[in-house]
């Protein structure tokens, strides 16, 4: 079946890095690797050290180092003539861009590490290339196009007993049954995938799929306590990794159970604090999408209605600014639960969100990575 996960992105001298290490731990590690690398020459072994490095900074939300990261690894492993090795700097690039919103880029770097991995004979770079976007286009809303990928790499993921990248998937596809309205299998698929995750001891996709576990007992069962009971156990997961991404995710959805249960000065504490998380590590995305947890919960507690419909335009311009093809949908239900003035019209064309809808929240979208 399944045995116990494993991180390839920790590669070279840092093979015997847990999936679970800390990233404090992973970024000093794979400095030293690095330094060590470079004096001695060996440019493979200083791309694929460059690598973890580039993935700690980008998990610990350090945007501009993680960028310098990747690069320097892409030029390593070129100058060393390591295809492989190319690919996965084109990977963690990509899965940099998706996080800071840069989807076109996204897709452009995944697109080209897919095809590196092939040329190169890496198949788990390869496969973890495609998920990258096939996760790029569910954030859009592009369910149609991803859907099929998601079961394709999923199917790949069971046949080769790889749990961590199974783990990914089921959650992929768990979140757009979610925002699709089908909450049983959604929930089901999430279950799947935690109890994967917990018995192939992947703390970080557990962490992921206790929150989609969360949002389903929050929307279907009306459950805020035992929701709020899962993502607390999440974020002691979050911290003790030093998550950063995966615990503002993790406030934000707190503010989105706060909020359905009409505890909104709760919901916007839980929504400004997940607010300045990814302000601090320049996510736009969760920013955008805690911002407008943030706006609801103000209206609630009686924010000026016009101050209300202008922060609410405006968000509608930045997520459409990021390229979410579900953005106006987003704003506009936002817009007809608080009774507020939806001003001029840009219509983006459907695909839902999970829980935009009349009193239930703010979208749940998974974000960068889910368990990557």
């Amino acid at each position: 079946m399944y045995g116990k996960a494993h991180a390839p992105e920790y590669q070279g001298a840092l093979t015997t890095l847990s999936v679970n290490s800390s990233l404090v731990d992973v970024l000093a590690a794979g400095t030293e690797q690095l330094r060590a690398a470079e004096r001695a020459g060996q440019r493979a072994e200083a791309a694929r050290s460059g690598l973890a490095v580039a993935e700690a900074h980008r998990r610990l939300g350090q945007v501009r180092e993680a960028d310098l990261a990747w690069k320097a690894s892409y030029r390593a492993a070129r100058d060393a003539g390591d295809v492989a090795a190319m690919a996965w700097a084109l990977w963690s690039g990509g899965t940099l861009a998706r996080q800071r919103g840069a989807l076109p880029l996204a897709r452009r770097l995944l697109e080209l590490a897919a095809e590196l991995g092939e040329r190169g004979g890496d198949v788990v770079a390869r496969g973890y290339s495609l998920a990258g976007l096939a996760e790029t286009g569910r954030i859009q809303g592009d369910y149609e196009a991803v859907g099929r990928l998601h079961e394709q790499l999923l199917a790949e993921a069971r046949r080769r007993g790889e749990a961590r990248h199974t783990v990914w998937a089921l959650e992929g596809i768990a979140q757009m049954h979610r925002n699709s309205g089908a909450h049983d299998s959604a929930y089901a698929l999430f279950e799947e995938a935690a109890e994967i995750a917990e018995r192939a001891e992947d703390r970080r996709g557990h962490a992921w799929a206790l929150r989609g576990l969360a949002d389903v007992v929050s929307v279907r069962d009306g459950d805020t306590g035992r929701a709020l009971a899962l993502l607390a156990e999440a974020e002691t997961t979050c911290r003790a990794m030093n998550l950063s991404s995966a615990l503002a995710y993790n406030h934000k959805m707190q503010g989105n159970v706060l909020y359905r249960a009409g505890r909104w000065a709760e919901a916007r504490e839980r929504y400004e604090l997940a607010l300045d998380e990814f302000r601090a590590m320049g996510e736009p995305r969760g920013e955008a999408l805690a911002r407008l947890g943030l706006a609801k919960s103000l209206a609630r507690l009686g924010r000026d209605r016009a101050e209300t419909a202008t922060e609410l335009a405006e968000l509608a311009r930045t997520l459409e600014r990021i390229g979410l093809r579900h953005a106006r949908q987003m704003v506009t239900r936002a817009q007809e639960e608080l009774g507020v003035d939806a001003g001029p019209r840009t219509d983006t064309g459907p695909g839902p969100e999970a829980g935009v809808g009349v009193g239930t929240g703010t979208g749940t979208g998974t974000g960068e990575g889910t368990a990557r």
